[in-house]
């Protein structure tokens, strides 16, 4: 099996050396950027598997690095996919700060001070989820023009690609898996998040909207993802 490659982004040599040591102990390739200057060099000189990104960098910081792989248009031009998972990093605890991470596209947030054994926990997490094949045998959905594709972790609309991150993907499947079931975001919280995830409902809300961004053609009114109101969300097909 190849070995997976993370980037580590921080300023403190003292936090990059230790993540690293945890990583490489689990198996994992290392590389390291100081700042988000650096960062952006090895992005596009060595892609990574994933990026653990502090925030708080000096001159190009951890959210303009972010919206460089989610959103190119407009931010510095990555040659890369733009579902490299993002694990960040952060000493900001406020829930704006983490909302705002995952509407940019952040896979999963720490806290620091943080535990090396829980970051490389949801690393491995994270990883595991956005692996392609991770579904095993199961087979590709499809719902009037969307097309799920579990073992490659690719979506299409009218035959267009589209891209996700990992948890956009999860969140997308387990609604394609429950047709017209409706879920409360603490349910989605426990079946798409699951216990490596510390976090609100929220984070759910976020990715529902950056979901329907994405694969309705009319995010205000959803035909795939629809709100159960007082209760939560369900997942429709237009057929």
């Amino acid at each position: 099996m190849k070995q997976q490659t993370i980037l580590v982004v921080d300023d403190e040599a003292t936090i990059r050396e230790v993540v690293r040591r945890y990583l490489e102990l689990e198996g994992f390739q290392v590389i390291e950027a100081k700042n988000g200057n650096e960062a952006l060099d090895k992005l596009q000189q060595h892609p990574p598997d994933l990026v653990v990104l502090d925030l708080m960098l000096p001159g190009v910081d951890g959210w303009a690095i972010t919206r460089s792989l989610r959103t190119p248009a407009g931010y510095t031009a990555l040659s890369l996919n733009g579902d490299i998972p993002i694990v960040m990093l952060t000493a900001r605890t406020g829930e704006t700060d983490r909302i705002m991470g995952f509407e940019l596209g952040a896979d999963d947030y720490v806290v620091k001070p943080f535990s090396p054994r829980e970051l490389v926990a949801r690393v491995k997490a994270v990883l595991r989820r956005s692996t392609p094949g991770a579904a095993g045998n199961e087979t590709p959905l499809e719902f009037g023009t969307l097309y799920l594709d579990p073992r490659s972790r690719t979506v299409r609309i009218n035959d267009q690609p589209v891209t996700l991150t990992a948890k956009e993907f999860d969140l997308l499947w387990f609604f394609a898996r429950h047709p017209r079931q409706v879920f409360t975001r603490q349910q989605l919280l426990d079946s798409v998040w699951g216990y490596e995830f510390y976090g609100d409902e929220s984070t759910v809300t976020v990715h529902v909207r950056r979901l329907r961004e994405k694969i309705e053609q009319d995010p205000a009114k959803p035909l795939y993802i629809q709100t159960v109101w007082g209760v939560g969300y369900k997942f429709e097909s237009p057929e």
